[in-house]
């Protein structure tokens, strides 16, 4: 905790970052509760979930290769704030449909808002290494994580509760809001220099027109580092039974416990406590955690993750389906942090929007076939048998990782994460 207010007071960076993240991600959950509740509430049917869940993932799946290539090519400041821009306007839509819903402008406002996702949270993680030494990377990794999973739970919570007392229109205007409020935030970021511009590279015609043809490029680095690879496949794994997993919270929520938009609020609040407290956990063992036991680690959270989701999907009682929810997220939590230290200290700064935009692209792709399996099913199957596959789906994740570790293919890679030139100037920026 010591370092995490160290970070906040003396990094003027990562506190505008911090701050913008807060009051965005809360934001975020507000819309998540209103547009699902209100959706459930009109159709009474999961599969309309399904489908916003779809409407959501497959643009994020395919706007990830374009944002990897800009944020490689681009002043990554920049194309932050245009993306809380065109977010800030864009859920300000959702507004008008809060008294008469239609699904299809839920369907088209959810496309629109993650469309432009991948440019600002691909480039958020493509600037921390540059906001922070590499004393202080780890600390803010785990900070920006495990805030993120404190801003899922109270806004889960108190967009439950508003939804329920005042309606649906008050969450969407506060989710609008946000989006400003952080391009707010992260116009104040000020790095000397080269400033948030990647490396300087040479731009030909074909590759303006054709730009494939760096994201390729990224790809092929990519296969390079056999812990980014197996990174990937984990993702790849986990989202196997992750995309099925967020429908099904609303499901639980509305139709199974019958527990209406302050219920499903529960439901995602105990999910973010438990990836707070898989984060927490993860920041004290991380430091000084060897490579060996890194691998070995996460192995148990994904274990834990698919079991425990298992153990949810079946509960009869409310109390202990929640308890299993943060357990399971606990393990996700944990693993979460675990891996993204790894990927910031390797990393160059030249290819990190490709990486991550790819790791981010990948895991939607995925998700996406998940929940299209997930709603399907749901129109003959009951909703705690669907849970039950899901969480053994996503175990499987850890028998992949645990015989890649013992057969030698995850060897510890060259950290090329922090470069001398990108540390961070905690002072002030020149008027």
């Amino acid at each position: 905790m010591t370092a995490f207010v160290s970070l906040l007071r003396e990094n003027r960076n990562y506190r505008s970052t911090w701050i913008g993240q807060v009051v965005s991600e809360v934001g975020d959950h507000f819309n998540n509760v209103a547009v699902f509740s209100l959706a459930v509430a009109a159709t009474r049917s999961g599969m309309v979930i399904t489908l916003i869940f779809l409407a959501r993932a497959i643009p994020a799946m395919l706007a990830g290769p374009l944002a990897g290539v800009v944020l490689d090519r681009l002043d990554r400041k920049r194309v932050m704030i245009a993306s809380d821009l065109i977010r800030g306007v864009v859920a300000a839509g959702f507004i008008f449909t809060a008294h008469h819903p239609d699904v299809r402008m839920l369907y088209l406002l959810s496309a629109l808002l993650m469309l432009a996702s991948p440019f600002f949270t691909a480039g958020r993680a493509s600037i921390l290494p540059a906001i922070a030494t590499s004393e202080e990377l780890h600390a803010a990794n785990s900070l920006t994580q495990t805030t993120q999973w404190t801003t899922l739970t109270l806004g889960a919570l108190l967009a439950g509760s508003i939804v329920a007392a005042f309606g649906y229109r008050w969450a969407f205007a506060f989710n609008s809001l946000s989006f400003f409020v952080s391009a707010l935030c992260i116009s104040r970021l000020f790095l000397p220099g080269r400033g948030f511009q990647p490396p300087a590279r040479a731009l030909t015609e074909a590759a303006v027109v054709r730009p494939w043809h760096e994201y390729a490029e990224g790809l092929r680095y990519i296969r390079t580092v056999p812990l980014i690879v197996g990174l990937l496949v984990i993702n790849i794994g986990w989202a196997t039974g992750g995309g099925a997993a967020q429908i099904l919270f609303t499901v639980f929520g509305e139709m199974v416990f019958n527990k209406g938009p302050a219920g499903l609020g529960m439901i995602w609040g105990f999910a973010g406590v438990g990836l707070l407290c898989g984060g927490a956990a993860a920041y004290t063992l991380g430091r000084e955690l060897s490579f060996a036991n890194y691998k070995r680690a996460i192995v148990v959270c994904y274990v834990v993750h698919g079991g425990s989701y298992v153990l949810f999907s079946q509960m009869r009682s409310f109390p202990l389906a929640l308890l299993f929810i943060a357990l399971s997220r606990a393990g996700v939590g944990m693993s979460s942090v675990l891996n993204m230290s790894q990927l910031l200290r390797i990393v160059p700064n030249e290819f990190r929007g490709r990486v991550f935009s790819t790791m981010e692209s990948v895991t939607w792709s995925v998700m996406m076939l998940s929940m299209l399996a997930a709603g399907a099913a749901s129109q003959s199957w009951n909703p705690r048998t669907i849970g039950a596959v899901a969480g053994i789906l996503s175990s499987t994740t850890a028998i992949f990782w645990g015989v890649a570790n013992l057969t030698g293919r995850l060897p510890e890679p060259v950290r090329q994460g922090v470069e001398p030139e990108e540390i961070e100037v905690h002072g002030e920026p020149a008027m």
